[in-house]
């Protein structure tokens, strides 16, 4: 019976074949386990990753602002005196001058007030007028006796003077030559008294006049503001402007010190924006900043910076150096850059999405296809820049997409 006789070199092939295969499936996992990514890294499609070069170049130190166009000074206008509106004089957005009529309100109260209080002063005046008269008086009936005394010593010397000679010839006695000499020294002495009595009420008078004046004075001023609140019952322009926010209606009742709207300076204007409270120690009065308006460059200077913070935002006011240009209008809106230092040469990396996380760490690419997270430090920023401080060197390539996605993870297999 025949049977088969083995070949020792078939079977050694078979061996062989068997080996290889089983190297190979061997190698091929190898390869795969080593292709596996990591616990900690993650496979993301080159194509949904943007990334930047870290480079040294001037840092530009500003931040971009959108900002509103107002008033450069804007003056309230409130009701003085309560009443009724009973007319009005201009209508909202209307140019005024200063002084200018704005609306006529009514209080008969105020009025009947006004006729009662002004006839009392009248009659106090009145009455001071009198006591004018009364001092005046006083000075003439002084003046007439002083004149009297006077005019009775002139007539008793003159009496005197012409019976003398007569005395000293022996024509006329003693007795009779001594009542003229008596006469005489009584009316010097009248004299001298009512001159010294004549000078203290003189003062007395003077003193009283000038209380009287003074008084008078007073009243007349009294007067003029009683008066004068009735010219309250008329809303007045206090500046020359734009009259805005005006609403009154004919037969509204106005409180006094109710608002009743505002007058803007016309043509003359500045810029409000919100700042981010992160820039709030950087923010001074004086800084420059450059406005685009029309398509042209406009340079603007910080007036005022309004520390308050509200959502996580400042206040601050811009004004033009020079004149502001033409056809600019209230709530207009300007794209401005605040400058908040010079220009200097730093260590700077792209702007974007990553900075989202903080900017303590970034994904910078080693080699093509792996970028590894490494802390870092950043600085100053603006829209396009940001400072990098520690952690990065010129040249290195970073990951400027957003990072929220790969928080959890060290490192990113780029596919």
């Amino acid at each position: 019976m025949d049977r088969r006789i083995a070949r020792p070199h078939a079977r050694r092939r078979k061996l062989v074949v068997r080996a290889a295969i089983a190297l190979m499936c061997l190698a091929a996992a190898v390869v795969g386990w080593l292709l596996l990514p990591g616990s900690g890294a993650l496979s993301v499609d080159t194509a949904s990753v943007r990334t930047g070069v870290v480079e040294r170049a001037p840092f530009r130190d500003y931040v971009p602002l959108r900002a509103e166009v107002v008033p450069l000074n804007t003056v309230y206008v409130t009701a003085v005196s309560g009443g009724q509106v009973a007319a009005l004089a201009v209508v909202d957005g209307q140019m005024v001058g200063a002084g200018a009529p704005l609306a006529r309100l009514a209080n008969p109260q105020l009025e009947l007030d006004v006729a009662t209080r002004s006839a009392g002063i009248v009659g106090q005046l009145s009455g001071i007028d009198g006591q004018r008269l009364a001092i005046q008086r006083n000075r003439l009936d002084g003046d007439q006796e002083v004149a009297n005394a006077r005019n009775a010593l002139t007539k008793a010397e003159a009496l005197l003077a012409q019976r003398q000679p007569l005395f000293d010839k022996g024509y006329i006695t003693k007795p009779a030559i001594d009542p003229l000499r008596e006469d005489v020294v009584y009316q010097r002495a009248r004299v001298a008294a009512l001159g010294a009595g004549r000078a203290q009420a003189d003062a007395t008078l003077a003193d009283q006049s000038t209380g009287i004046a003074a008084t008078a004075r007073e009243l007349r001023e009294s007067l003029a503001m009683v008066r004068g609140s009735l010219s309250a019952l008329t809303v007045r322009a206090p500046v020359a402007g734009r009259l805005t926010a005006f609403t009154l209606q004919p037969g509204q009742t106005l409180k006094p010190g109710d608002a009743v709207g505002q007058i803007d300076s016309e043509g003359r204007w500045k810029l409000t924006a919100d700042v981010d409270q992160f820039y709030l120690g950087r923010v001074r009065a004086g800084q420059p900043a450059t406005a685009d308006i029309d398509a042209h460059g406009v340079r603007m200077t910080v007036l005022r910076v309004l520390p308050q913070v509200t959502e996580g935002r400042f206040r601050v006011e811009l004004g033009f150096v020079g004149a502001a240009p033409a056809g600019l209008n209230r709530g207009q809106t300007v794209d401005l850059r605040l400058v908040l230092g010079a220009d200097r040469p730093a260590i700077v990396a792209p702007s974007g999405g990553w900075l989202d996380a903080g900017g303590t760490t970034a994904f910078v690419l080693d080699g093509e296809n792996k970028a590894v997270r490494r802390a870092i430090t950043t600085g100053r920023r603006n829209p396009d820049q940001v400072e990098i401080t520690a952690g990065l060197a010129p040249g290195d390539r970073i990951v400027t997409s957003a990072l929220g996605t790969y928080a959890a993870y060290q490192t990113l297999l780029l596919q």
